[in-house]
């Protein structure tokens, strides 16, 4: 590992390099699982990039979290995961209801957060909210996913609703912790 720490103004940052690829990495995904719909190659280059958002945090937990970071990191999340599902529901493997509660509940919180951000208050991410993320990484690998067979429409549609309630509950106590100068953990 690198003995190198970065000051929470650096930009060009390994960690912030690692959420840059995630990043590039949203069309290629997207624009194969178009035009080819579940495969091995999507399904490999999507578990890819799910490994590398834990890399990227960990890197920064250990070389210094930065400003940058803390906004690209879940930035790169959004564009990766709506990017993807965006294609899935083009592709007609997800109904688009579920998928635009998410992205409207993301929209809302990032607004709110910049507002909140602008008078000084910081609002962490919650347990729950890592849950929503985790519950749309497995929904996006079991649909991209060949072979899964007649578990890819009862597992996936689970667990994109589970994502969008847990969007919608930890949306809720975003709104709570951003009102009280001391979040609660749940």
């Amino acid at each position: 590992m690198s003995s190198y720490t970065f000051g929470p103004s650096a930009i060009a940052t390994p960690a912030n390099i690692i959420t840059a690829v995630r990043v590039a990495f949203t069309p290629v995904i997207a624009i194969l699982f178009i035009h080819k719909g579940p495969s091995v190659l999507v399904a490999l280059l999507w578990v890819f990039v799910s490994v590398t958002d834990g890399a990227d945090g960990w890197l920064a937990r250990r070389q210094g979290t930065t400003r940058s970071g803390a906004f690209l990191d879940p930035l790169a999340d959004k564009i990766l995961v709506f990017g993807v599902f965006f294609a899935i529901v083009a592709k007609g493997y997800a109904w688009w209801l579920p998928i635009a509660v998410m992205a409207v509940r993301e929209v809302a919180m990032s607004y709110y957060r910049a507002h909140l951000g602008r008078r000084g208050v910081s609002v962490p991410a919650r347990p729950l909210g890592k849950a929503k993320t985790v519950a749309q990484l497995l929904a996006i690998f079991v649909i991209v996913t060949p072979g899964i067979g007649g578990l890819r429409g009862p597992l996936s549609v689970s667990l994109i609703w589970i994502a969008a309630v847990l969007a919608l509950v930890s949306g809720y106590f975003y709104f709570i912790d951003g009102s009280h100068p001391a979040p609660r953990a749940l």
